[in-house]
């Protein structure tokens, strides 16, 4: 039965406009809102192993960061056999998915894409519920995410390989790609419908079957990117869900499957690439960043201050991208600041369902204390602040913050040497380009670097010697296109790149035949 999706008219008894979905065979109704004077009983959102929706010995439950009186939803969570279960189902799907045309999987591909598509509206509002960005974020997010499904629909189709002459007489070469295996995919919260995407989407394009497991701060988008990919087609067990922590759950995926594409935290990379090591299998992770954003004395001021407001505040600083040291030249620097303040004034920090939200809360309170506690480790270490962030109060119960931007700060500082994904970021004044380059890698990261100049000759200086993935001049560090690679150096990346047809370097294993005939 396809998935019906509207809005519960006022008459119903709801306070407010409601999103609802229908899932397959009556498993799951999900309304995301709350009756007058009364908490809706949601029904617990299962796993998806094998084609079956299956229940679990526990739940978790995922609470809106904007309004923590509501629920939004209780999750099943998948325990350690259950995983198992979930590789299994996933090596029989194999057996056939591998063997399907290019075709097949590229219809089922844009099937998906579409559906996302044609439902990003309510997908959207889903997300700024559970993670707490803006809606207008959300829907972006929704876009996204149809839009790599679609591209690797059109990249399986493009997707061979070579045929050379030998250095011998008589004989042919060919070289080739055959799936990986069963891929483990273990996304986090800051995205959880356009990471999930285009890492199952290549997956899925290059012949491997996938086991699932989304963040559990953001468990139900993986759950709806899941539902609607079980209508897809393909033979069940190309693609199973597994909800739960990253200790029982993440841990078991990691233990059992044939490769790992993992994105969040470096600690927790770190901890994933040992258990792979161990098992030699293949592992591509994505972790954090400590991304620079410098800004030249002939910078134009506008841009400059844009790009620092975009890449570092918004979406609450919640993105490895994130330009959270402002390096600037001196000439500038006063000028920049007193800019940047200005426009910080300006933004609104509410709830992320209300249109004229600029940014919307922290994830959770686990991270809204530690955005704290490093607002009080730059003030120990003497940081001057030019803007203090704290904690706000809003209409309904949050985890709010507004953002704090510290001045008369060194590269040495603890809040410049370690990633704290929050809205703080701090400035480094420098006297010219050299040492505002050996600063912007003076890090253990290596995902994004910016520029803000209108020198050609330092754009592409820094272009060339930045020590990172991604290099964005007179860009946010924050802001990536679907069709090209995506990852970064040193600490902040390990394995093959992601996204565009660079995907096929990890979710592929390539094949040298000789023929002689």
């Amino acid at each position: 039965m396809p998935v019906a999706a509207g809005f519960m008219p006022a008459r119903f008894g709801f306070d407010r406009p409601s999103l609802w979905f229908f899932a397959p065979d009556s498993i799951i109704i999900l309304v995301l809102t709350r009756m007058i004077g009364a908490e809706i009983n949601m029904a617990v959102l299962k796993n998806y192993i094998g084609g079956e929706w299956v229940d679990g010995a526990e739940t978790i439950r995922s609470i809106n960061p904007s309004d923590t009186n509501e629920v939004v939803a209780d999750c099943a969570v998948a325990s350690a056999k259950q995983v198992a279960d979930a590789v299994g189902a996933a090596r029989q799907a194999l057996k056939q998915w591998s063997q399907t045309t290019t075709q097949v999987r590229s219809d089922l591909l844009h099937k998906i894409g579409t559906e996302l598509l044609e439902r990003k509206d309510g997908l959207g509002e889903c997300i700024a519920r559970e993670e707490g960005k803006t809606r207008a974020e959300g829907i972006g997010e929704i876009i996204r995410a149809a839009q790599v499904f679609r591209f690797f629909a059109g990249e399986v189709v493009r997707f061979g390989g070579e045929k050379l002459p030998s250095v011998r007489p008589n004989i042919d070469i060919e070289v080739s790609r055959s799936p990986v295996g069963v891929i483990g995919i273990i996304t986090p919260w800051n995205f959880p419908v356009a990471i999930p995407a285009w890492k199952i989407g290549p997956a899925l394009a290059f012949g491997n079957t996938v086991v699932f497991k989304p963040s559990e701060l953001t468990p139900m988008m993986g759950w709806h990117l899941a539902e609607i990919i079980s209508r897809a087609g393909g033979p069940p067990g190309i693609l199973n869900l597994v909800m739960g922590t990253g200790p029982t759950t993440g841990q078991a995926v990691v233990d059992n499957v044939d490769a790992v594409t993992f994105t969040g935290s470096v600690a927790t990379g770190r901890q994933i690439a040992q258990r792979a090591i161990q098992r030699m299998i293949r592992l591509q992770c994505e972790m954090g960043g400590k991304n620079p954003l410098v800004v030249l004395d002939d910078a134009d001021l506008d841009t400059a201050v844009a790009c620092a407001v975009d890449g570092a505040f918004f979406q609450t600083g919640q993105r490895c991208t994130a330009s959270s040291r402002l390096i600037v030249t001196e000439k500038i620097h006063d000028r920049f600041v007193d800019a940047v303040v200005e426009r910080l004034r300006k933004l609104v920090i509410d709830n992320s369902l209300k249109p004229t939200t600029n940014v919307g809360p922290a994830v959770d309170q686990r991270q809204l204390d530690k955005d704290m506690r490093y607002l009080d480790v730059g003030l120990r270490e003497g940081a001057t602040v030019k803007l203090e962030g704290g904690l706000l109060k809003r209409d309904t119960p949050g985890h709010y913050i507004s953002p704090t931007l510290f001045v008369d700060t060194t590269n040495q500082m603890q809040i410049n040497r370690e990633e704290i994904f929050g809205p703080i970021a701090a400035t480094i004044r420098v006297k010219d380009y050299d040492e505002a380059l050996a600063i912007a890698n003076d890090t253990e990261y290596g995902l994004s670097a910016g520029i803000c100049t209108t020198s050609r000759k330092y754009a592409r200086h820094f272009q060339a010697n930045a020590q990172s993935g991604l290099v964005m001049v007179n860009l946010p560090t924050a802001g990536l296109d679907y069709h090209v690679p995506f990852g970064g150096t040193k600490a902040s990346s390990y394995g093959p790149r992601e996204q565009g047809r660079y995907a096929e370097e990890f979710y592929t294993v390539v094949k040298t035949s000789y023929l002689s005939v």
